[in-house]
């Protein structure tokens, strides 16, 4: 069915894939490099899981290739009910608040504002959908040992959810590709605003190695 009993859309991240593959065919292209950072490192491992042709590399930024927790699951599903039912972004509001222990750049008032700008311009609705995707994804660390295209793994030493003690054995499970791995240096979780430059030279390396 398209939603599990407790709310969660176990088929939301497939349909995202098929999607986007629909629009690269649409465009005249029949393969791509793929970049996904967080929720988008989801879509690209099941866009290489469904669609492994149109994939002529990957680039996986801060994010991972685990199903959810139950304890993960069961919050993303409460922050998903709390978007629909009040209109609010308030559940998702602490991508923009820092802690002593985040990067500089994410402990500034620009990034504070630009974030809380960001949120706010999305619906609750569309923030609740992601959600119940991503409650829902499956378990994609079976696909890593399949990737036979180069592959990018970039990550912040200070992302607090995909942290290099995360990520480092993702690029390990790759048995079946050349994988690089960019440890950006006093980064967190969203790589490509806090060090867009590293980030760039990480994907021009990958773009080489495809050429």
């Amino acid at each position: 069915g398209g939603k599990d009993t407790d709310g969660a859309f176990p088929n939301g991240l497939d349909r995202m894939a098929d999607a986007y593959v629909d629009l690269l065919h649409a465009a005249g292209y029949d393969k791509a490099i793929w970049v996904g950072l967080s929720m988008g490192g989801y879509l690209i491992l099941d866009v290489q899981r469904l669609h492994p042709e149109a994939v002529a590399a990957l680039a996986l930024c801060d994010t991972k290739a685990a199903a959810d927790s139950e304890k993960m699951r069961a919050k993303r599903i409460a922050i998903a009910e709390e978007c629909e039912s009040t209109g609010t972004h308030e559940p998702v509001m602490g991508f923009a608040a820092a802690t002593s222990e985040d990067s500089t750049i994410k402990q500034s008032d620009a990034y504070r504002e630009q974030f809380t700008a960001w949120i706010n311009e999305q619906s609750a609705e569309g923030i609740a959908w992601r959600e119940r995707m991503a409650a829902g994804r499956p378990d994609l660390n079976d696909v890593l040992s399949t990737i036979t295209a180069p592959v990018a793994v970039i990550c912040g030493d200070k992302d607090p959810s995909s942290p290099p003690s995360v990520m480092a054995p993702i690029a390990d499970a790759m048995t079946a590709t050349s994988t690089d791995m960019t440890v950006v240096f006093d980064c967190g979780h969203f790589s490509a605003y806090e060090h867009p430059q590293a980030v760039a030279e990480a994907l021009l390396a990958l773009v080489r190695r495809v050429q």
